[in-house]
């Protein structure tokens, strides 16, 4: 959706809890020597400045990424997630946020390759001036059309997001198709999808659905940080499918500290749930 800009919500709860999960996916991949591809359909600009410009405009990082930022010790998969935040704001102040193609550049190899896709022109504009060059392709195209010509990936290895803004009721059927797709052409890779919790028929049926794709192997968290109203996004969820075996004792570890650190009221709460064995 060409009028959609992430930066007015970057480092809010939905982008930590996104990112936590994909710096633990990444570094999985990371972990074996062999070289691995990720891609992004919804790429984004990349990186934000959160105090000018458009996350500036609704602050949404205040009540989002800013409580991690001094909270203290952290369970493991918060605290390498802070680490990663400190690396781009190295003076101590938190002034910046990476946004999923920032975070994954820091963890490939010289071997992998990033394939970005945005459609909104700006933030096209500024991906390709931050991240092109060798190993790192970036275009001005659908995300969920570029995915049936990059699956099954050369290396065999991959690492999908998809994370749509959800704001145009046909992003849930175009997500379930493209993804379905996805997994007859690629059924070992490791795709990380992102959706918000909404007051809305197609944000209630989007879990089920997802499970519905037969996956044999997946995991599911959410992260409520406030009580369902009639309007707005009180929480999201990731669903993962191939997640590494880890990573459900690390969400599990993490889930309840962002659930103290994020919540905004008696409903705040997480859910966890994974394929059956």
């Amino acid at each position: 959706m060409l009028g959609y800009r992430h930066a007015f919500h970057a480092g809010n709860h939905a982008d930590v809890l996104k990112h936590v999960v994909l710096l633990q996916l990444l570094d999985h991949l990371a972990a074996k020597n062999k070289p691995f591809w990720y891609i992004d359909t919804h790429a984004g600009a990349g990186r934000y400045t959160l105090t000018q410009g458009h996350a500036a405009v609704n602050g949404e990082y205040v009540d989002g990424v800013a409580r991690l930022w001094n909270a203290g010790v952290l369970p493991e998969a918060l605290g390498r997630y802070v680490e990663l935040l400190r690396t781009l704001n190295p003076h101590g102040r938190l002034l910046h946020y990476p946004g999923s193609p920032w975070i994954a550049r820091s963890r490939l190899r010289e071997r992998d390759q990033l394939w970005l896709h945005e459609l909104h022109p700006a933030d096209h504009a500024q991906l390709a001036r931050d991240f092109g060059g060798a190993g790192c392709h970036v275009a001005n195209e659908d995300g969920f059309a570029a995915l049936k010509a990059l699956l099954p990936p050369e290396p065999r290895r991959a690492l999908v997001l998809i994370d749509p803004s959800y704001e145009l009721r046909e992003d849930y059927t175009r997500l379930h198709t493209a993804l379905q797709q996805a997994l007859r052409r690629f059924a070992t890779g490791v795709y990380e999808v992102w959706y918000p919790l909404l007051p809305r028929r197609e944000a209630r049926e989007l879990p089920a659905r997802l499970q519905a794709l037969g996956a044999a192997n997946w995991l599911r968290a959410e992260l409520v940080v406030a009580g369902a109203g009639e309007h707005g996004m009180y929480g999201s969820g990731v669903f993962v499918i191939n997640p590494p075996w880890t990573l459900e004792a690390a969400l599990a570890d993490a889930l309840p500290r962002l659930v103290t650190l994020l919540g905004r009221d008696r409903h705040a709460g997480y859910a966890l749930e994974r394929s059956p064995a």
